[in-house]
């Protein structure tokens, strides 16, 4: 029925937290690493499970505020002496979504040193142990030689951490880790991708929160704002995409509750996006055939990722199939018009709409007739639905303003974004 749609905020972690490790194979696993071993030792520290699952979560998306590759591969240096900004990014873009709140500080402070006891307040408040937690579990997945067997690491491991026990991390929390390194099992849990995945699951799925499509809306918001933060030309297109849906979508005639999952999938539709280098998503000159077949992965980490995510609906298909066109000529399943369903093809018509018309690096956003020069052709050619592409056209003025004041507001909120993430990193 209508309106029943329950979305578990585990499942919706993990498949930002799965997308961001795709951007290298050097990243993939980290954050899975990191959210296992910092719940281990919550539970070896005897903290509640609560506390486990939020060291957990946010393990799960403690680099998110990494928004270039270069940010997130330093991340896994051992010694990182930059000043933190990709945390203090994470936590403003994980703040403002209510549920994830408790786990954005932790993410703020989870790069922070304890400094023979200095590092337990920040500007004379106390900060939770559970970021001296994450900050550890990180560190020792850091140190970890993935491509090496793992028992002949321990020692080196160790002995690593307990030189920089007392100056970066609590010594107690040390003490409790290397109680739990004495276990084999532990450690190839650690370095068993796919069990470590499972026990998560076990361990926690069942006692997350479940969200309405009301509140996954809320969500969504906060995924924009990390798929779209990673460049300020394109801080608003995501933002652009989803109003433009909803309003082709309304005068389609599509229910209030199908709107929302458009308005969904339209937010969601360049999540792939996190899995490609922003230096091959936001590079000024033409792409080599090299990189426009990576840029290419994008919808497909889209739809694998929102697929996986029970409950969702149709939500994975009309976010992911944008690319797709109605004669067969797109990417990347090549899917015909018998394949490609209404909602898909609203997100592909706002998709290339929202492109033309707005701001990018080599060209000012097109206006009306150089909007209808490119997309009047495309539905010519049945890459696109004429009848949607004749309603925009219908109804040009009333949607491009909404589409307008939509990406206004997104640019307002991506200023006060790198705004309040420069003063705290400074």
């Amino acid at each position: 029925m209508d309106n029943e749609f329950q979305v578990s905020l585990y499942d919706m972690v993990w498949c930002v937290s799965n997308t961001i490790d795709l951007i290298s194979p050097t990243l993939f696993g980290h954050h899975a690493r990191t959210a296992f071993i910092a719940a281990a030792i919550a539970e070896e520290h005897g903290l509640s499970f609560y506390s486990q699952r939020n060291v957990m979560l946010a393990g799960l998306l403690h680099d998110v505020g990494a928004l270039s590759l270069q940010d997130r591969l330093s991340c896994l240096t051992f010694e990182d002496d930059s000043r933190g900004d990709h945390a203090h990014c994470g936590y403003f873009l994980l703040n403002s979504f209510h549920p994830l709140a408790p786990i954005a500080s932790l993410v703020r402070y989870h790069h922070q040193k304890w400094q023979d006891g200095a590092g337990e307040f920040i500007d004379g408040q106390p900060i939770s142990p559970l970021c001296h937690i994450l900050h550890l579990a990180d560190r020792i997945d850091a140190l970890i030689d993935k491509k090496r067997e793992i028992l002949g690491q321990i020692p080196k491991v160790i002995e690593i951490v307990e030189k920089k026990s007392g100056l970066m991390f609590v010594p107690d929390i040390v003490k409790t880790a290397k109680r739990l390194a004495k276990k084999e099992s532990f450690w190839f849990d650690v370095t068993s991708s796919a069990l470590t995945c499972r026990y998560l699951s076990e361990k926690f799925r069942a006692e997350t929160i479940f969200l309405d499509i009301d509140v996954l809306l809320e969500l969504t918001k906060t995924i924009v704002r990390i798929i779209d933060f990673r460049c300020r030309f394109t801080a608003t297109h995501s933002s652009g995409v989803a109003m433009t849906a909803t309003a082709l979508g309304e005068l389609y005639g599509l229910s209030p509750f199908d709107l929302k999952k458009l308005r969904i999938a339209g937010d969601l539709h360049d999540l792939g996006k996190l899995a490609i280098p922003a230096e091959i998503l936001h590079k000024p000159e033409r792409l080599s055939a090299e990189e426009f077949n990576t840029i290419k992965k994008h919808p497909y980490y889209t739809y694998r990722i929102l697929e996986s995510v029970t409950g969702l609906d149709s939500i994975p298909e009309w976010a992911a199939f944008h690319h797709e066109r109605l004669n067969g000529g797109g990417y990347p399943f090549n899917f015909n018009q018998d394949q490609i369903n209404v909602g898909s093809r609203i997100i592909s018509v706002a998709d290339v709409f929202t492109a033309l018309t707005e701001d990018r690096p080599y060209r000012s956003g097109l206006r009306k007739e150089g909007v209808a020069a490119i997309l009047k052709p495309m539905s010519s050619n049945k890459d696109l639905d004429s009848e949607i592409v004749d309603l925009l056209f219908d109804h040009y003025e009333e949607i491009d303003e909404k589409r307008r004041n939509a990406q206004i507001e997104a640019k307002q909120e991506y200023e006060k974004f790198t705004e309040l993430s420069r003063n705290k990193a400074a």
